[in-house]
């Protein structure tokens, strides 16, 4: 998949520092913090923590996983979220955009560290991280892979919103968490490296830079010019 075309590398060649949601991907104490955080002993069957309407999705999800009910006995909803969607996934996560990037830049800034990313999925309410487990179940449901890949390399907003932000409507709590708050966090960081004349390369997850609550708008109700450049 070629998405590293002149227009992004003229944009990335003048930054001045790459700017992303986890500058440390490859911390060694991830995975220690993930298996802290993630367990509580006695939790209910994973296949019960949803709406009955809501559990054949979420099993067919467990299914092509490979996995049941009895993987996630002291496994919180929020981790085995993102355990299962971990399992379907296609593709090698070393080839991710974000690390891409962080490997040619000269500088990278990280407007989270992974500590805060997962005690924020962690802190979620109980109802908030099934309605998440839900969510990632009935995304992979549909079956989205490809039509949302292909929304992502031609900018279309629209078809992004759908695929990568509607999970997070199943909850205020997880719109507000996971998306609106996080953005109106990063916003006054990178603001203030565009003051600073930092030239900041933003590269955060998509469903961070659609919409109205977006990180572009909201750069733009602060008086910045925002223009996608492919």
């Amino acid at each position: 998949m070629e998405w590293r075309t002149p227009a992004l590398e003229d944009a990335f060649a003048m930054a001045g520092v790459v700017v992303v949601e986890v500058a440390d991907l490859d911390n060694s104490s991830a995975a220690a913090l993930f298996a802290d955080l993630s367990e509580t002993p006695g939790m209910p069957a994973l296949s019960k923590r949803v709406e009955p309407q809501e559990r054949p999705a979420l099993l067919a999800l467990m299914e092509e996983a490979d996995m049941d009910d009895g993987d996630f006995g002291r496994i919180e909803s929020w981790a085995a979220a993102m355990i299962l969607s971990r399992e379907v996934r296609s593709g090698d996560p070393a080839n991710g955009v974000d690390r891409a990037m962080i490997r040619d830049a000269a500088e990278v800034i990280g407007l989270e560290s992974i500590s805060q990313q997962l005690s924020m999925f962690d802190e979620l309410s109980s109802d908030a991280q099934n309605d998440l487990l839900f969510g990632v179940a009935q995304s992979h449901q549909s079956n989205s892979g490809e039509d949302m890949l292909e929304a992502w390399l031609t900018g279309d907003e629209a078809r992004l919103s759908r695929h990568v932000n509607d999970s997070l409507n199943l909850s205020d709590e997880l719109q507000q968490v996971l998306l609106a708050q996080r953005n109106a966090r990063w916003v006054p960081e990178i603001a203030e490296l565009v003051a600073r004349g930092r030239k900041p390369f933003v590269a955060v997850g998509a469903g961070h830079v659609i919409g109205d609550g977006g990180v572009v708008a909201l750069l733009q109700d602060r008086g910045y010019s925002a223009q996608r450049i492919q």
